[in-house]
């Protein structure tokens, strides 16, 4: 028999992520169904059916079986469970119990995130998570998806990816509400957000004492594109506001100064966290733009030559960059709770750079768990090519194509490497010296590096 030598411990979970906007379809009482309307989308596009989740997420589930998944992550869709304020929907209720059931039923421990950046669209008129009152009304959405599914459900994931939602909403525009440069805005969002999830821990553990509740952040490696001290700080700045906000949150302390002046006091959340998701795609460089005219916002760019998947309308996806695993765990690590890494993988139509991506990230994964780190599942995003928010349709992140049309799945050849990954429980060491380098990517010039994420 070959050898494995990158093999993970006995109940190490393997799954894919998805959410509710992204792969349901028929969500038009959400903030991103008016945002999509209003012409926001880059590529002209619509989430409309998506993958039909909604009506058959079962034909996907049963992929999911087919590959060896024993965890899957999906999201609730708020809007849909409570479409109208205080009017909650038996019938989505039952449906997602439906498919709930059906991923248990084919052997897969479900992950439920609460908000994956869509709420309904009173709670965007109300003013999202500037109101006042956000985190009662955001607890009490938890308490009534506890109540009515928690006997199927113990993994629970409050918000994913809040320091996206906030700069993408906040400061660059392209998600709702659209403000630009609102720094003020995006920190009180923060500290908002942050405070809702602190009330949701404690509502979920209050009906569900067993229960593990966690928050999937987004971590992007910053580099500095030269020895400079100006450089240095602005990575030093971003890797704080960004990488690690939510971190101190979490630790009870304050942010740095001077942005801790505009963000409200931290102890509704400190400590309030059984596990950590950690979403890891790329690295981006940073030139400060003081001098000299600027390659992208904020002096974020991807240089000329570094491997990248398929490029964003506008600018780049990033550098795919497996090693960014390190520091994320590094960094929470410091929570001393179990770590997953919720979400990893990189748009690629024509599958050129994903294996390499998937192969070598998880073998950083690898390398961190026999470092002592408590990692205890990898999660791909995603299976299927889902709708990627500003971009459309236009980045493609499945193991398999969705061919719109016919509504066909079709597998990349990455699918066939997970499913042995997953099937062994660890990489061969052929797979490890066949991918061990990245694949030629296209010769593009310095790109801009802002782009939505999962």
């Amino acid at each position: 028999m070959l050898a494995i030598p990158a093999s993970f411990p006995p109940g190490f979970l393997w799954g894919v992520s998805t959410s509710s906007h992204q792969f349901e379809g028929g969500n038009t009482f959400n903030q991103w169904y008016d945002w999509e309307r209003a012409g926001n989308i880059r590529t002209g596009d619509s989430c409309d059916l998506a993958c039909d989740w909604w009506t058959n997420a079962e034909r996907d589930l049963d992929l999911c079986a087919a590959l060896g998944l024993n965890a899957i992550r999906i999201s609730l869709e708020w809007s849909r469970l409570e479409p109208a304020y205080a009017h909650w929907s038996d019938a989505a209720v039952i449906r997602y119990r439906e498919i709930i059931r059906a991923a248990r039923n084919r052997g897969m421990r479900v992950f439920v995130t609460l908000h994956h950046f869509t709420h309904p669209r009173w709670f965007e008129a109300r003013g999202g998570f500037l109101n006042d009152n956000a985190h009662q009304l955001f607890r009490h959405y938890c308490k009534r998806a506890v109540r009515t599914l928690g006997d199927l459900v113990t993994d629970w994931v409050t918000f994913n990816e809040p320091n996206v939602y906030t700069a993408f909403g906040y400061l660059f525009g392209d998600f709702p509400p659209g403000r630009v440069n609102e720094l003020n805005s995006a920190l009180s969002v923060l500290s908002a957000i942050m405070r809702a999830h602190g009330e949701a821990y404690d509502e979920i553990h209050r009906q569900q004492p067993s229960a593990n509740v966690g928050i999937a952040v987004h971590y992007i490696a910053f580099e500095p594109a030269r020895d400079h001290v100006l450089d240095r700080q602005l990575v030093a700045t971003y890797d704080a506001l960004f990488n690690r906000s939510v971190l101190l949150y979490l630790q009870g302390e304050p942010l740095p100064l001077p942005f801790a002046m505009m963000a409200s006091a931290t102890h509704h959340c400190a400590g309030k966290i059984d596990f950590i998701g950690l979403n890891v795609y790329n690295r981006l460089y940073v030139r400060a733009p003081f001098g000299e005219k600027p390659v992208g916002p904020g002096g974020l760019y991807v240089p000329r030559g570094v491997p990248q998947g398929d490029s964003a309308t506008n600018s780049s996806y990033g550098e795919a960059c497996p090693r960014v695993v390190c520091p994320a765990v590094e960094a929470y690590s410091a929570l001393d709770r179990p770590i997953y890494v919720m979400e990893n993988g990189v748009p690629d139509h024509a599958d050129r750079i994903r294996p390499w991506l998937m192969v070598n990230s998880i073998k950083e994964v690898r390398r961190m768990w026999q470092q002592g780190h408590d990692i205890r599942g990898y999660f791909h995003w995603s299976l299927v090519d889902n709708f990627e928010w500003s971009e459309g349709w236009r980045l493609r992140f499945g193991l398999y194509e969705l061919d719109r049309t016919t509504g066909e799945r079709i597998a990349r050849p990455s699918a066939e490497i997970y499913r042995s990954i997953i099937a062994d429980n660890g990489i061969r060491r052929e797979t490890l010296e066949l991918w061990e380098n990245a694949p030629q990517s296209p010769e593009l010039d310095e790109m801009p590096g802002i782009s939505s994420t999962d």
